[in-house]
């Protein structure tokens, strides 16, 4: 995509001119004199495609202020309403769908038909928070008392700030937002400073539908830095839940933060996801689960295949496949059909990756095939396959970018306790046609990760499921089944319908 081109995209998103970093609504809050800036780049080309003002802490201030205001109102609209608005939204997004799939694809690299998933994604995400609206379930019981009724309801929490990374520049907020709004909850987002147009295009689209709803207050953005943007909104006991997705270290510094005033987190950290093949296992359908989890978004998902352990009767011509394939993979513009491994997100990113390489070597893995950077404009480089031992340090960590470590096994136990011995946590799965194997898998004794799976690989979620992992990948579960209990208090009602006093368990109490 040209200069022109890239201009007419975010021109029909409505970003003509890029002036202010902190938005309450479609409102942009006035340029403060001398503010810093924020550069969004092109990873395929290197170049940039626009700069924008940075908030500031005032500004966040202001923010979070129409926030409250607007939660004084939205919590009293009845749920099932709330998601009426939402999926308005969620039609808005359809509307738009062709355009911020691009902008989504020109601003983090992600292959066209990877961008136009992600909105697919926050547009089934409106969806299903619809479904939810009429169903935020509380219990009934029994009271020991006579004459007396008990119930759980649950109410709205109040403002939620919403801290995204770059590989998920729509999907992770709508993943939270949708979710949070059906439950009564107004939502300020910080998105990372590394795809602020994204943010800034789908803030701006969804404000349209709050305001025409009368709730210009309910959607804020604040484009800021970590060090006092990011710091005041953790800290600011206004916002009773910080939903954050990232790397570990920072959400160890957010969940330190939110805990010391009593408020809650909800963390989507770190993964280093392994998929297991076994002597039974379709290897065709295993050999496409592999290249799509380790290759696909470059290895910038948390979910990427970042370990693969083979059993020791397949493993060499198995290994032999996988190098043809990487070998074979079509490495460039991500907005051409024909290509299935886009940029990394930056020229550190790069660096990273080729870090990563020098300590493989330095610990005596051995890279089968990739190992370097791609030379020209953007920041590409070669899917890489290593075959390592399960014990390596470099393995044990997550490195985000298209680095697959290979190794064998010949006792199951032994390639589950491998899966489980990384401090993430996050997804695993198994290539089986083995019964007892699939079920020791999926046994309290076999995968430690908040996402199992038999016969698919590690990437590529439904929002049906809650998301999510354990250990350091921080315990968070967004979208499926319940998620709305994260953005809700709950609240334990006790009603006497009778004419005496009686208290539980029997205490008496005359005067």
């Amino acid at each position: 995509m040209n200069a022109t081109q890239a201009q007419e995209l975010l021109s029909r998103l409505g970003i003509d001119a890029v002036n202010a970093g902190a938005w309450i609504g479609t409102r942009a809050l006035p340029m403060i004199a001398g503010a810093a800036e924020v550069e969004s780049v092109d990873p395929t080309t290197g170049r940039a495609l626009a700069r924008m003002s940075m908030t500031d802490v005032a500004q966040l201030d202001q923010v979070v202020q129409a926030a409250q205001d607007a939660f004084a109102r939205w919590r009293t609209v009845p749920a099932p309403k709330r998601g009426e608005v939402v999926r308005l939204m969620g039609e808005k997004l359809r509307a738009h769908k062709d355009d911020l799939g691009r902008l989504v694809t020109l601003e983090v690299g992600k292959t066209l038909s990877e961008g136009l998933g992600e909105v697919q994604e926050s547009i089934d995400m409106a969806d299903l928070a619809v479904g939810m609206s009429r169903q935020l379930f509380g219990l009934s019981m029994h009271s020991e008392r006579a004459s007396h009724r008990m119930y759980e309801q649950w109410q709205p929490l109040g403002p939620v700030g919403i801290i995204t990374a770059f590989n998920f520049p729509n999907a992770v907020w709508a993943w939270n937002a949708m979710v949070a709004l059906i439950a009564g909850d107004p939502c300020i987002w910080k998105p990372s400073l590394k795809a602020p147009l994204t943010a800034l295009a789908t803030h701006k689209l969804l404000s349209e539908v709050a305001e025409d709803a009368g709730f210009p207050g309910l959607l804020g953005l604040v484009v800021g830095a970590d060090a006092d943007v990011g710091e005041a909104m953790i800290h600011d006991g206004r916002l009773p839940l910080i939903s954050a997705t990232g790397s570990v270290r920072m959400g160890r510094h957010v969940n330190q933060a939110v805990a010391a005033r009593l408020g809650r987190c909800l963390l989507e950290l770190g993964g280093n996801n392994a998929i297991i093949v076994d002597e039974s296992a379709d290897l065709e359908l295993a050999l496409r689960g592999i290249a799509f989890g380790a290759c696909g978004t470059a290895g910038q998902r948390c979910t990427s295949t970042r370990r693969l352990m083979l059993h020791e009767s397949i493993a060499e011509p198995f290994i032999e496949r996988l190098v043809k394939v990487y070998q074979g993979l079509p490495i460039g513009d991500p907005m051409d059909g024909s290509k299935l491994i886009g940029p990394l997100i930056d020229q550190l990113a790069v660096d990273q990756y080729l870090h990563a390489c020098d300590q493989i070597r330095a610990q005596g893995g051995e890279i089968l095939t990739g190992g370097k950077a791609v030379a020209g404009p953007g920041f590409f480089v070669e899917p890489t396959l290593v075959r390592a031992r399960h014990d390596m340090p470099i393995v044990h960590e997550e490195t985000f970018a298209p680095i697959l470590y290979v190794m064998t096994w010949s006792r199951l136990e032994d390639a589950i306790a491998w899966n489980n011995e990384v401090p993430q946590g996050l997804s695993s799965a198994i290539f089986t046609d083995s019964f007892r194997h699939s079920e020791r898998f999926l046994s309290p004794s076999g995968s430690d990760c908040g996402i199992a799976n038999v016969n698919i690989g590690t990437s590529g979620a439904e929002i049906g499921g809650a998301f999510g992992g354990e250990k350091e990948t921080g315990g968070g579960r967004e979208a499926g089944s319940d998620s709305w209990k994260a953005y809700m208090r709950r609240q334990t009602c006790t009603l006497n319908w009778g004419t005496d006093l009686p208290l539980a368990q029997g205490v008496t109490f005359d005067v």
